[in-house]
Formats: structure tokens, C-alpha cells, sequence
């Protein structure tokens, strides 16, 4: 393939996106497929002008460096490794490592804002929304965040309340306008997946 196949798998927090990331790879031949979460490009604590972790909005589009994120799809699609930022959630800071990012055969790319930014959109040639219901989506998050992210119960529906629940609203939802295939039920969509890796698979022979 001249380039890669670039994909694009936006929802909700506690959607379901990586589920489905996983249901696609167990289906496909995993030495052709790299993974990238847009979560790995939140920008540094530092960044902030000296706001505490409590009076940042993580959910609104500016708590991300997606212009690094494009770029890197960018090289990636010339076939050029890069060099991904490696983000701690319980400090909220870009560790000094990088990690090295080949480019493969399939490129898959996961976050809630994905489908936001033209520009980033624009580079997916497939896009999937995950579309799950608010409920359990608020319950994976929370065990998320309490088992990997050191949160509290407290500050987990705090920040729900606060800043999740409204992002989702006004930017997240509305974004599902512009994907090619809106999926239900994330990764439990069975007959959905298979589906989507029909066409991955088809797009991989032309």
C-alpha cells in the first residue's frame, strides 16, 4: 500500500472505543495495525498558566495539542515513524519519554473530540462513532478512573457534573453528524464489527 489506511473511532467517555478497537484487531492481522489515542496529546499541566487540575476543562478541545496529533498522522501517512508523547493522568504531565510510533498498514486513531477539528477529521478515511448509553458510560468511567487514574468517587462526578456531561453535549454528540458509521452497543455490536472489518479488509486490497 502506497499509504496507510487511516481510522478514526470517536464516542463518549466510557463509550467503548477501545472495545471496539479490539474487536477490529482480533479480526485483522495485528503486525499491520498501530494504535494512537488522542488522549496521549493533552497538553502539560505547565500549560495552563498555573490553574490547579480542579479548574481545568479536560473535556473542551484546548486541553488537547491536536495540532501534534495531526502533524504525526500527517508523517505517519508518509510512511515516517514518530516520536508520541506519553501522558500521566495522575500528575496530568507529559513524561520526559517518548514512545516510538511506526506506521503500519492500518492506523487507528481513538478519542472523544476526534471528529471535532476539520483538519484532523479530514484525515480518517474511516470514521466510526461509538454511541452508548449515558448511564453506562458514566459507570465505566468511573471505574476507570478510580482503578487507573488514583481519582476519588467525589471528584469523578464532580468533574462529570461539571465539565464531562456539558463537553459531551455540546461538542462530543454533534460530532457523530460527520462519521461514516455510527455503531451501538460499542463492541458488543457483533454483526457492526464484522461489517466494518469487511470494509477495512476490502480498502486494504484496492
Amino acid at each position: 500500500m502506497e499509504h496507510p489506511l487511516i481510522i478514526g473511532i470517536c464516542g463518549g467517555t466510557g463509550s467503548g472505543k477501545t472495545t471496539v478497537t479490539e474487536r477490529i484487531k482480533e479480526k485483522l492481522d495485528k503486525e499491520r495495525i498501530v494504535v494512537i489515542q488522542h488522549d496521549s496529546y493533552y497538553k502539560d499541566i505547565s500549560g495552563f498558566d498555573g490553574l490547579s487540575p480542579g479548574d481545568i476543562n479536560f473535556d473542551h478541545p484546548h486541553a488537547l495539542e491536536t495540532c501534534l496529533l495531526i502533524q504525526h498522522l500527517q508523517l505517519l501517512r508518509q510512511r515516517v515513524a514518530i516520536l508520541q508523547p506519553i501522558y500521566d493522568f495522575k500528575t496530568y504531565r507529559r513524561l520526559m519519554e517518548t514512545r516510538i510510533i511506526p506506521s503500519r498498514d492500518v492506523i487507528i486513531v481513538e478519542g472523544i473530540l476526534l471528529f471535532v477539528e476539520k483538519e484532523l477529521r479530514d484525515l480518517f478515511d474511516v470514521k466510526i462513532y461509538v454511541d452508548t448509553d449515558a448511564d453506562e458510560r458514566l459507570l465505566r468511567r468511573l471505574k476507570r478512573d478510580l482503578l487507573e487514574r488514583g481519582r476519588t468517587i467525589e471528584s469523578v462526578i464532580e468533574q462529570y457534573n461539571h465539565t464531562v456531561k456539558p463537553m459531551h453535549l455540546e461538542f462530543v454528540e454533534p460530532s457523530k453528524r460527520w462519521a461514516d458509521v455510527i455503531l451501538p452497543q460499542g463492541g458488543e455490536n457483533f454483526v457492526a464489527i464484522d461489517m466494518i472489518v469487511a470494509r477495512i479488509n476490502s480498502m486494504l486490497r484496492t
